[in-house]
Protein backbone atom coordinates (compact mmCIF):
# COMPACT_ATOMS: atom_id res chain seq x y z
CA UNK A 1 0.00 0.00 0.00
CA UNK A 2 1.44 3.56 -0.67
CA UNK A 3 1.30 5.65 1.86
CA UNK A 4 0.62 9.09 0.94
CA UNK A 5 2.22 12.15 2.31
CA UNK A 6 -0.79 14.77 1.84
CA UNK A 7 -3.34 12.76 3.13
CA UNK A 8 -6.84 14.87 2.98
CA UNK A 9 -7.60 15.74 6.78
CA UNK A 10 -11.49 14.83 7.61
CA UNK A 11 -14.22 18.26 6.84
CA UNK A 12 -14.34 18.95 10.44
CA UNK A 13 -11.35 19.67 11.15
CA UNK A 14 -10.59 21.76 7.87
CA UNK A 15 -9.66 25.65 8.04
CA UNK A 16 -12.35 27.98 7.73
CA UNK A 17 -15.13 24.76 8.47
CA UNK A 18 -15.38 24.31 12.54
CA UNK A 19 -17.00 21.67 13.49
CA UNK A 20 -20.71 21.75 13.23
CA UNK A 21 -23.41 19.98 15.68
CA UNK A 22 -24.33 16.48 14.29
CA UNK A 23 -28.33 15.53 13.62
CA UNK A 24 -29.13 11.54 13.23
CA UNK A 25 -32.46 9.56 12.87
CA UNK A 26 -32.83 6.11 14.81
CA UNK A 27 -34.54 3.14 15.68
CA UNK A 28 -36.88 3.35 12.68
CA UNK A 29 -36.71 7.05 12.29
CA UNK A 30 -38.51 6.95 15.82
CA UNK A 31 -35.85 9.05 17.42
CA UNK A 32 -33.57 12.19 16.69
CA UNK A 33 -30.33 12.69 18.20
CA UNK A 34 -28.05 15.97 18.42
CA UNK A 35 -24.64 15.86 19.65
CA UNK A 36 -22.33 19.09 19.77
CA UNK A 37 -19.20 19.05 18.99
CA UNK A 38 -18.22 19.84 22.59
CA UNK A 39 -19.76 16.34 23.44
CA UNK A 40 -23.30 17.75 24.82
CA UNK A 41 -26.47 15.97 23.69
CA UNK A 42 -30.19 15.67 23.43
CA UNK A 43 -32.36 12.78 22.20
CA UNK A 44 -36.43 13.17 21.10
CA UNK A 45 -38.89 11.06 20.50
CA UNK A 46 -41.11 11.68 18.06
CA UNK A 47 -44.09 10.14 20.18
CA UNK A 48 -45.02 13.22 22.24
CA UNK A 49 -41.81 15.31 21.06
CA UNK A 50 -40.83 13.81 24.98
CA UNK A 51 -36.81 14.34 25.57
CA UNK A 52 -36.05 11.36 26.32
CA UNK A 53 -32.21 12.87 27.33
CA UNK A 54 -29.96 15.27 27.73
CA UNK A 55 -26.33 14.57 28.42
CA UNK A 56 -23.20 17.16 29.11
CA UNK A 57 -20.19 16.94 27.56
CA UNK A 58 -18.52 14.40 29.85
CA UNK A 59 -21.83 12.10 29.16
CA UNK A 60 -23.29 12.37 32.21
CA UNK A 61 -27.27 12.40 32.28
CA UNK A 62 -29.33 15.02 33.12
CA UNK A 63 -33.09 13.85 32.95
CA UNK A 64 -34.38 10.66 34.81
CA UNK A 65 -35.78 7.70 32.39
CA UNK A 66 -37.64 5.15 33.96
CA UNK A 67 -36.04 1.96 33.23
CA UNK A 68 -39.39 0.26 32.14
CA UNK A 69 -40.79 3.58 30.01
CA UNK A 70 -42.73 2.32 27.14
CA UNK A 71 -40.27 4.34 24.24
CA UNK A 72 -42.52 2.10 20.99
CA UNK A 73 -45.08 4.68 20.98
CA UNK A 74 -47.76 2.41 23.48
CA UNK A 75 -47.91 5.14 25.81
CA UNK A 76 -47.08 8.03 26.97
CA UNK A 77 -43.22 8.33 28.35
CA UNK A 78 -42.40 8.52 32.46
CA UNK A 79 -39.65 10.27 32.59
CA UNK A 80 -37.29 13.22 30.35
CA UNK A 81 -39.61 16.04 29.45
CA UNK A 82 -43.15 14.80 28.52
CA UNK A 83 -45.17 17.83 27.34
CA UNK A 84 -48.78 18.28 28.75
CA UNK A 85 -51.59 19.77 26.52
CA UNK A 86 -54.06 21.09 26.45
CA UNK A 87 -55.22 20.25 30.38
CA UNK A 88 -53.09 19.55 33.16
CA UNK A 89 -53.94 16.34 35.03
CA UNK A 90 -57.82 15.64 34.20
CA UNK A 91 -61.08 18.42 34.46
CA UNK A 92 -64.42 16.94 34.17
CA UNK A 93 -66.11 20.49 34.96
CA UNK A 94 -64.14 22.36 32.07
CA UNK A 95 -66.28 21.56 28.98
CA UNK A 96 -64.20 22.08 26.78
CA UNK A 97 -61.24 19.68 28.11
CA UNK A 98 -63.69 17.22 29.86
CA UNK A 99 -63.12 14.14 27.83
CA UNK A 100 -60.11 13.91 27.38
CA UNK A 101 -57.37 11.77 29.20
CA UNK A 102 -55.10 12.88 31.72
CA UNK A 103 -52.41 15.60 30.76
CA UNK A 104 -54.08 15.82 27.16
CA UNK A 105 -53.05 14.89 23.97
CA UNK A 106 -49.58 16.23 23.21
CA UNK A 107 -47.80 13.94 25.07
CA UNK A 108 -49.37 10.83 22.98
CA UNK A 109 -49.58 11.95 19.88
CA UNK A 110 -47.04 11.30 16.79
CA UNK A 111 -44.66 15.05 15.92
CA UNK A 112 -43.46 15.80 12.85
CA UNK A 113 -39.65 16.78 12.65
CA UNK A 114 -39.82 20.08 10.77
CA UNK A 115 -36.02 20.50 10.74
CA UNK A 116 -33.19 21.90 12.48
CA UNK A 117 -30.81 25.18 12.83
CA UNK A 118 -27.49 25.31 13.59
CA UNK A 119 -25.94 28.87 15.00
CA UNK A 120 -22.60 30.34 13.42
CA UNK A 121 -20.46 28.90 15.58
CA UNK A 122 -15.95 30.29 15.60
CA UNK A 123 -15.72 27.23 17.35
CA UNK A 124 -16.99 24.25 19.75
CA UNK A 125 -17.66 26.51 22.90
CA UNK A 126 -20.33 28.78 21.21
CA UNK A 127 -22.39 26.12 19.12
CA UNK A 128 -25.80 25.57 19.85
CA UNK A 129 -28.55 23.22 17.72
CA UNK A 130 -32.23 24.15 17.33
CA UNK A 131 -34.87 21.18 16.65
CA UNK A 132 -38.32 22.16 15.38
CA UNK A 133 -41.16 19.38 15.94
CA UNK A 134 -44.98 20.32 14.39
CA UNK A 135 -48.09 19.29 15.77
CA UNK A 136 -51.32 20.27 14.38
CA UNK A 137 -55.17 19.03 14.17
CA UNK A 138 -54.62 18.29 10.85
CA UNK A 139 -52.41 15.59 11.73
CA UNK A 140 -54.39 14.43 15.13
CA UNK A 141 -55.97 10.91 14.88
CA UNK A 142 -60.02 11.01 14.42
CA UNK A 143 -60.33 10.22 18.04
CA UNK A 144 -58.61 12.43 19.68
CA UNK A 145 -60.36 15.33 17.44
CA UNK A 146 -63.44 14.44 17.95
CA UNK A 147 -62.65 14.84 21.97
CA UNK A 148 -60.86 18.63 21.24
CA UNK A 149 -62.51 19.78 18.08
CA UNK A 150 -60.30 22.97 17.67
CA UNK A 151 -58.60 23.80 14.40
CA UNK A 152 -54.64 24.67 15.92
CA UNK A 153 -51.48 24.27 15.16
CA UNK A 154 -47.74 24.02 17.38
CA UNK A 155 -44.31 24.38 17.14
CA UNK A 156 -42.28 22.87 19.87
CA UNK A 157 -38.98 23.61 19.68
CA UNK A 158 -35.68 21.87 21.66
CA UNK A 159 -32.20 23.82 21.83
CA UNK A 160 -29.55 22.47 23.26
CA UNK A 161 -26.38 24.73 23.98
CA UNK A 162 -22.83 23.87 26.20
CA UNK A 163 -24.62 26.01 28.82
CA UNK A 164 -27.98 24.95 28.60
CA UNK A 165 -31.63 23.06 27.16
CA UNK A 166 -34.36 24.93 26.23
CA UNK A 167 -37.92 23.56 25.72
CA UNK A 168 -40.49 25.98 23.53
CA UNK A 169 -43.74 25.85 22.74
CA UNK A 170 -46.07 28.15 20.23
CA UNK A 171 -49.74 27.22 19.95
CA UNK A 172 -51.44 28.85 16.76
CA UNK A 173 -55.49 29.43 17.21
CA UNK A 174 -56.08 28.78 13.44
CA UNK A 175 -59.83 28.49 13.82
CA UNK A 176 -62.31 31.30 14.05
CA UNK A 177 -63.62 30.34 17.91
CA UNK A 178 -61.25 30.98 21.19
CA UNK A 179 -59.86 28.06 22.83
CA UNK A 180 -58.55 27.35 25.97
CA UNK A 181 -55.67 25.37 27.23
CA UNK A 182 -52.97 25.00 29.87
CA UNK A 183 -49.81 23.74 28.98
CA UNK A 184 -47.01 22.05 30.78
CA UNK A 185 -43.39 20.89 30.40
CA UNK A 186 -43.07 18.16 33.10
CA UNK A 187 -39.40 17.93 33.46
CA UNK A 188 -37.99 14.93 35.55
CA UNK A 189 -34.37 16.36 36.42
CA UNK A 190 -32.05 13.00 37.86
CA UNK A 191 -30.39 13.95 41.07
CA UNK A 192 -28.02 11.80 43.30
CA UNK A 193 -29.94 11.89 46.62
CA UNK A 194 -33.57 13.10 47.03
CA UNK A 195 -32.56 13.70 50.95
CA UNK A 196 -30.11 16.17 50.54
CA UNK A 197 -32.49 18.23 47.32
CA UNK A 198 -33.24 21.28 47.95
CA UNK A 199 -35.62 23.53 45.73
CA UNK A 200 -35.22 27.47 46.32
CA UNK A 201 -36.68 30.10 44.45
CA UNK A 202 -40.48 29.22 45.36
CA UNK A 203 -39.78 31.01 48.99
CA UNK A 204 -43.17 32.91 49.93
CA UNK A 205 -44.85 31.73 46.79
CA UNK A 206 -48.67 30.35 46.73
CA UNK A 207 -48.94 26.98 45.86
CA UNK A 208 -51.88 24.33 45.64
CA UNK A 209 -51.14 21.29 48.18
CA UNK A 210 -52.06 18.32 45.99
CA UNK A 211 -51.31 15.93 48.45
CA UNK A 212 -53.54 17.71 51.34
CA UNK A 213 -56.85 18.32 49.74
CA UNK A 214 -55.34 20.89 47.27
CA UNK A 215 -55.17 23.47 49.96
CA UNK A 216 -53.95 26.67 49.65
CA UNK A 217 -50.57 27.20 51.16
CA UNK A 218 -47.86 29.90 51.35
CA UNK A 219 -43.87 28.79 50.92
CA UNK A 220 -42.14 29.20 53.82
CA UNK A 221 -38.16 28.83 53.16
CA UNK A 222 -36.30 26.33 50.76
CA UNK A 223 -38.45 23.39 49.33
CA UNK A 224 -37.43 20.00 50.82
CA UNK A 225 -38.63 16.47 49.95
CA UNK A 226 -39.35 13.90 53.43
CA UNK A 227 -42.35 12.14 51.47
CA UNK A 228 -44.77 12.41 48.91
CA UNK A 229 -44.86 16.02 47.38
CA UNK A 230 -47.16 17.25 44.63
CA UNK A 231 -47.37 21.48 44.61
CA UNK A 232 -48.70 23.46 41.91
CA UNK A 233 -46.70 26.81 42.53
CA UNK A 234 -46.97 30.17 41.33
CA UNK A 235 -43.39 32.02 41.87
CA UNK A 236 -44.06 34.88 43.78
CA UNK A 237 -40.51 36.60 41.74
CA UNK A 238 -42.32 35.62 38.52
CA UNK A 239 -40.91 33.44 35.72
CA UNK A 240 -37.45 35.17 35.06
CA UNK A 241 -36.62 34.46 38.79
CA UNK A 242 -34.66 31.20 38.49
CA UNK A 243 -35.56 28.49 40.33
CA UNK A 244 -32.75 26.77 41.64
CA UNK A 245 -32.38 22.76 42.34
CA UNK A 246 -29.25 22.50 45.40
CA UNK A 247 -27.71 19.30 46.39
CA UNK A 248 -25.82 19.47 49.35
CA UNK A 249 -25.32 23.65 49.00
CA UNK A 250 -24.05 23.23 45.43
CA UNK A 251 -26.29 23.85 42.43
CA UNK A 252 -27.18 21.17 40.19
CA UNK A 253 -30.30 22.50 37.98
CA UNK A 254 -31.43 26.66 37.56
CA UNK A 255 -35.08 27.00 35.65
CA UNK A 256 -35.79 30.38 33.98
CA UNK A 257 -39.38 30.40 32.50
CA UNK A 258 -40.59 33.00 29.84
CA UNK A 259 -44.30 33.39 29.82
CA UNK A 260 -45.14 30.28 32.02
CA UNK A 261 -46.60 31.38 35.47
CA UNK A 262 -46.70 28.14 37.39
CA UNK A 263 -44.00 25.51 38.66
CA UNK A 264 -45.09 22.52 39.90
CA UNK A 265 -42.90 20.26 42.06
CA UNK A 266 -43.30 16.20 42.08
CA UNK A 267 -42.05 13.00 43.82
CA UNK A 268 -43.84 10.06 44.04
CA UNK A 269 -42.23 9.09 47.50
CA UNK A 270 -42.61 4.89 48.52
CA UNK A 271 -46.20 4.51 47.77
CA UNK A 272 -46.29 6.10 44.76
CA UNK A 273 -43.67 4.68 42.95
CA UNK A 274 -44.99 1.56 43.85
CA UNK A 275 -47.95 1.93 42.51
CA UNK A 276 -46.78 2.98 39.34
CA UNK A 277 -46.29 0.12 36.69
CA UNK A 278 -43.74 2.06 34.85
CA UNK A 279 -41.64 3.57 37.41
CA UNK A 280 -38.83 1.47 37.81
CA UNK A 281 -36.87 1.35 39.82
CA UNK A 282 -39.02 1.50 42.78
CA UNK A 283 -36.78 3.61 44.78
CA UNK A 284 -35.99 5.69 41.37
CA UNK A 285 -37.38 8.53 43.17
CA UNK A 286 -34.44 9.07 45.22
CA UNK A 287 -32.79 9.97 42.74
CA UNK A 288 -35.30 12.24 40.43
CA UNK A 289 -37.18 15.29 41.02
CA UNK A 290 -39.45 16.72 38.84
CA UNK A 291 -39.51 20.60 38.53
CA UNK A 292 -41.79 21.72 35.58
CA UNK A 293 -42.44 24.60 33.99
CA UNK A 294 -46.43 25.38 33.19
CA UNK A 295 -49.66 27.54 32.89
CA UNK A 296 -52.10 24.89 35.01
CA UNK A 297 -53.84 26.99 37.56
CA UNK A 298 -55.62 28.96 35.15
CA UNK A 299 -56.48 28.42 31.44
CA UNK A 300 -54.89 30.27 28.85
CA UNK A 301 -57.38 31.88 26.30
CA UNK A 302 -56.37 32.21 22.99
CA UNK A 303 -58.29 34.07 20.36
CA UNK A 304 -58.60 32.99 16.41
CA UNK A 305 -55.53 33.32 14.99
CA UNK A 306 -53.68 34.53 17.94
CA UNK A 307 -50.68 32.70 19.23
CA UNK A 308 -49.08 32.02 22.91
CA UNK A 309 -45.68 31.38 23.27
CA UNK A 310 -43.97 29.94 26.14
CA UNK A 311 -40.68 28.52 27.21
CA UNK A 312 -38.78 27.24 29.87
CA UNK A 313 -34.35 27.13 29.80
CA UNK A 314 -32.81 24.15 32.39
CA UNK A 315 -29.05 25.00 33.35
CA UNK A 316 -26.99 22.61 34.66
Amino acid sequence: MVDRRNKPSALATTPGLPPQPQVNFSHSNSRVTAVLPTGDSVEILLYGATVISWKNRFGIEKLWLSDAAKLDGSKAVRGGIPLVFPVFGTSPDHAATSKLPQHGFARNSRWEFLGKSTSESTGPSDSSVKLDFGLSSATLDDQVKSLWPYTFSIIYSVTLTPENLSTSIVVTNDGDQPIEFQVLMHTYLRISDISKIQVTGLEESEYIDKVDAAKAKKQSGAVTIAGEVDRVYTPAKGPSSPVVVTEEGETVFSIVRDNLKDVVVWNPWTDKAAGMGDFEPKDGFQNMICVEAGTVRDWITLDPKDAFEGAQTISD
